[in-house]
């Protein structure tokens, strides 16, 4: 009985979050090229500072009533990670060609708990908070820059 409330609990989570993901403006895409950033810098009439490290550069992005979205680009000038704090981003156009693949691996049966981590081999997604306020964080393995953890990814 308790682990179909718990189940009843997080498809009631998961909804609710898709929902709020769907109508909220994200950033660049994860595994895309690092250009598609200034297209949404002007559309969302965000503010964004590039600080550059060792082996990568990293684009935040701080939208006047949004989320602050912060871009993890490749000197190849390739995005792979993105990391979020405030409203939930729109993880449809963060995730890109793998939002799906985050779908499947959601939906997945047993999934319990509070936060999500899905580890897919190459996606690596890592999100909690309340409707309010969300932090998280998506990688992709193959793309991390020789030199760079996913400890680097936040």
């Amino acid at each position: 009985m308790r682990d179909d409330v718990n189940g009843l609990r997080l498809a009631r989570y998961c909804f609710l979050c898709l929902v709020a993901l769907a109508a909220l403006p994200a950033a660049a895409t994860l595994g895309e090229n690092v250009h598609s950033i200034n297209s949404d810098q002007a559309r969302l009439k965000a503010s964004v500072r590039v600080m550059s490290r060792q082996f990568y550069s990293v684009h935040e992005m701080q939208t006047p009533s949004g989320p602050t979205i912060r871009q993890f680009v490749s000197p190849e000038g390739t995005v792979f990670g993105v990391a979020w704090q405030g409203f939930a981003p729109n993880l449809e156009q963060l995730l890109g060609d793998y939002f799906q693949e985050y779908l499947r691996a959601a939906s997945a049966p047993g999934r319990r708990g509070r936060g999500v981590h899905i580890d897919t081999g190459d996606l690596v997604l890592d999100s909690g908070g309340h409707m309010r306020y969300v932090t998280g964080r998506a990688f992709l393995r193959s793309k991390l820059p020789s030199g760079v953890t996913a400890s680097d990814v936040q």
